[in-house]
């Protein structure tokens, strides 16, 4: 029987989440529902599977709020029917993933209910291609940019290719029109801290200096100040984060950004900023040195 889906699962076997991942795509593919791809090599070797990008919805299972297959599924232009983050929906269904890297027999049920739920929502709705920018968020937060990648490992680092700037301390901003602007933190911080918990948010009014605190955002390794590029005055703030932070997770860039600003001088700040490139290269140091 001819494969109806592809499936691309989540490659992150150190976590118990990533081996659920993994026998979900099993599982899929032993139905002859779906076409199996290996993500290590979907990241070296993208030809390979060029035909069932071009032909075949995919279904896309990620194990935690990283999100490294939906990231993945994106860059390699899968067109994604349905996906899954096996820790929220674990989450809901109040089951425990344990520990062990192995998989307990207590967890198949929960797994075989995902598969089944998952070929079913496949089937009910038509592919689309989507990308993290693609989902939820207000006219404005999503679609449209256009992001160069480094890849290392697992992991996949983007940064806009246009519209913003950076400051080395992995913030950027996003200029609006006017002398507003928005800011928040990059790919390499949500990556670094991995699931985000909490995130601080600044009092509408806050004045604030050019690498001054304007925010945080909080993960169960460490607490990230956000040093904003440039100085202004807090004129809104991303609310939709104290109920949902793991939008800095799923789209730093737009459904994750943090505060915007009314710039006091922007072309004054402008001298200490990096633009895309540049930022890119800092970003490839950091990621040599820090193994995330």
């Amino acid at each position: 029987m001819a494969a109806k889906f592809a499936v691309l699962p989540c490659n992150g076997l150190d976590k118990p989440a990533g081996c659920v991942a993994r026998e979900i795509g099993l599982r899929l593919a032993e139905r002859d529902q779906a076409a199996l791809i290996c993500p290590v090599l979907a990241h070296a070797a993208a030809a390979r599977y060029e035909r069932e990008a071009a032909a075949l919805p995919a279904i896309v299972i990620d194990g935690c709020a990283t999100r490294c297959a939906s990231r993945l599924a994106a860059e390699r232009g899968f067109k994604v029917a349905q996906k899954v983050v096996v820790s929220d929906e674990a989450k809901k269904a109040g089951r425990d993933l344990g520990d062990s890297l192995r998989l307990s027999d207590e967890l198949s049920p929960f797994i075989d209910e995902l598969v089944t739920a998952l070929l079913a929502a496949a089937q009910a709705a038509p592919a689309a291609a989507t990308t993290p920018a693609d989902e939820g968020g207000a006219p404005g937060e999503q679609g449209g940019l256009e992001y160069d990648t480094h890849i290392k490992d697992k992991f996949i680092f983007r940064v806009p290719r246009s519209g913003f700037l950076f400051n080395e301390n992995d913030c950027w901003l996003q200029p609006l029109g006017g002398k507003r602007a928005r800011v928040g933190v990059t790919d390499f911080v949500q990556q670094s801290l991995s699931d985000i918990i909490y995130v601080t948010l600044p009092a509408l009014g806050t004045e604030v200096e050019q690498f001054g605190e304007i925010g945080a955002v909080e993960s169960a390794k460490a607490v990230f100040e956000l040093v904003s590029p440039a100085a202004g005055r807090v004129v809104a703030v991303n609310n939709a984060l104290l109920t949902n932070p793991e939008f800095v997770n799923e789209n730093p860039y737009e459904k994750g950004w943090l505060a915007e600003i009314e710039l006091t001088d922007l072309a004054a700040d402008r001298d200490l900023l990096l633009d895309a490139a540049q930022y890119m290269e800092i970003l490839k140091r950091k990621v040599a040195e820090f193994h995330v």
